[in-house]
């Protein structure tokens, strides 16, 4: 295998902006939670303004960042904290890591703005979009740690937004909304105390230890000097707490219920986002620190990518309960991810890459899309749905494009990733390579059987008069689709930021000349 390179291309940073963008929400939820008048309706619209700052801040902190050395960590800000423990304050991303603030900070406006008239007790308007910030801020440090404690600090603090943005302010029945929270947060849980035995074994095992243990860049030095059994084990804790947030089969069963009780917002920022912890936690944490360990794992790990494809996308097939569909499709697209991050190729680790934040914008689309047909409809069933294209023609063809666009269709956000993930895995192992394709083909099923029997036909009686998309929700919705289609037409700067990202982490050897090529022609 070849060899992982170290973290020392470090670049500091004159300004603080991965500082200014924990604390901009964090300043938020404060005014919220002490300001009486921002409790109520007030709140919304101030939410929004500061979700707005935190954006420009993000493009800010875009802007300084040298984009000719993305693979670097950079930005960083490292201050002393638990100096016995080997804990600081370090914040740094490389290009990925800065991606995904990017894709966070962007879509939590959207959410604010698409679930604008969802708030039926006016008194409680202001709650939901102070949790919503609160969490905000977790993934912006999550993205950004450049310290493996404060990582899963807001790996496990950002269940405490999500609990109650799932059981108190979701959908639906009240105890299946509270059954929902209460699985999804002892699922996380489960797996946030599994990966702590590894952090702490981490510890223990150490030869020694420095002020900065926990930095990546000293603990990538450290953990390379652990024996071989410490490494596999903590590999092993990291990686169940990692399979759950993805979320991999058979550890996946929290989702479709979480996402069927959740407000269409919750659930973007859940599978658009959060759930990409999973796989940045895959290629920033167990790529770099246990890069023998996953080398070992790397084929039961691709097997169960694989799995995952497939049954994700059965299962997709086989539901009437539209949000429980799109949770299920997420389900097969991670599947995508995992295989790309540990089949041992670097064109397949840089689609993965890409397929995160390519995700991320079509999942969100079709989860507000099929919850503002829900509201509209009064039910998630499908089965009470039909001639909706007809009805609802901005809505019909906006849940189309977005769907197709996850589906890979070219000329779109999902066809680079998906096509660079399936090269890679052909050239390290043809039959896996088969079994990926069979989900690309089950993909195609479950978007296109759902819209004829949504969409097509004559309309039912009783949803006949619904109203089309409104305004703002048009307005939510136009960036999403502007960033598909950028995102498949103009991919070769995001394609180049990754690739040295994969030259440094990836499994195996370095691609071959034909595969180099096809990365660097993929995207022209």
């Amino acid at each position: 295998m070849r060899e992982i390179s170290n973290m020392e291309n470090i670049m500091a940073s004159s300004f603080p902006w991965l500082t200014l963008l924990v604390a901009l929400p964090a300043l938020g939820v404060l005014l919220l939670a002490v300001i009486p008048g921002l409790r109520k309706t007030a709140g919304k619209g101030f939410a929004l303004a500061v979700s707005l700052l935190e954006l420009a801040s993000a493009i800010g902190a875009a802007l300084s960042f040298d984009w000719t050395q993305s693979g670097s960590y950079q930005l960083l800000e490292s201050h002393p904290w638990i100096a016995q423990m080997g804990v600081t304050w370090s914040l740094g991303v490389n290009a990925l890591g800065l991606m995904m603030i990017l894709l966070a900070v962007a879509l939590v406006p959207l959410v604010l703005l698409a679930g604008w008239n969802e708030d039926e007790n006016e008194a409680e308007a202001g709650a939901y979009a102070a949790l919503v910030l609160f969490l905000e801020m977790f993934m912006v440090v999550i993205f950004a740690a450049f310290d493996l404690v404060v990582f899963y600090i807001a790996f496990e603090a950002m269940l405490i937004p999500l609990f109650f943005m799932i059981g108190r302010y979701g959908v639906g029945e009240a105890q299946a909304r509270r059954a929902a929270a209460m699985k999804f947060l002892l699922y996380s849980l489960a797996g946030g105390l599994v990966m702590l035995g590894g952090i702490i074994a981490l510890w223990a095992f150490a030869p020694q230890h420095s002020v900065a243990f926990f930095r990546l860049d000293q603990l990538a030095a450290a953990s390379s000097m652990l024996p071989t059994t410490v490494q596999m084990g903590a590999f092993i804790s990291f990686m169940i707490a990692f399979a759950i947030k993805a979320p991999m089969v058979p550890l996946h069963t929290w989702l479709p219920d979480t996402a069927a009780v959740s407000r269409p917002g919750t659930s973007v920022l859940l599978v658009g986002v959060l759930d990409k912890i999973g796989t940045f936690g895959m290629i920033a944490l167990c790529l770099r620190l246990f890069p023998e360990a996953a080398d070992q794992a790397k084929w039961v790990l691709c097997a169960l990518a694989v799995l995952s494809i497939i049954w994700g996308g059965l299962a997709a097939n086989g539901q009437d309960d539209i949000m429980r569909l799109v949770s299920y499709t997420s389900v097969s697209h991670f599947g995508f991810m995992v295989l790309g991050i540990f089949i041992g190729s670097e064109i397949a680790l840089v689609g993965a890459m890409f397929y995160m934040v390519a995700h991320g914008v079509s999942i969100a689309a079709m989860f507000l899309l099929s919850g503002w047909l829900a509201r509209r409809g009064g039910t998630q069933d499908m089965r009470e749905y039909g001639g909706m294209q007809r009805v609802t023609p901005y809505l019909a063809g906006l849940w189309l494009t977005s769907g197709l666009a996850s589906i890979a269709l070219p000329g779109l956000s999902g066809f680079v990733p998906e096509y660079l993930v399936l090269m890679g895995t052909w050239k390290v192992s043809i039959v896996l390579a088969c079994f990926a394709v069979l989900g690309v083909i089950i993909a195609a099923v479950y978007v296109l059987m759902p819209y004829q029997r949504v969409f097509t036909g004559e309309p039912v009686k009783g949803k006949d008069a619904l109203p089309d998309l409104d305004l703002r929700e048009k307005s939510v919705m136009a960036p999403l689709i502007v960033a598909m289609l950028v995102l498949g037409m103009y991919s070769a700067p995001l394609v180049g930021a990754l690739t040295p990202i994969a030259s440094d982490s990836a499994l195996g050897d370095a691609p071959s000349a034909v595969a180099q090529t096809l990365l660097e022609g993929s995207s022209k």
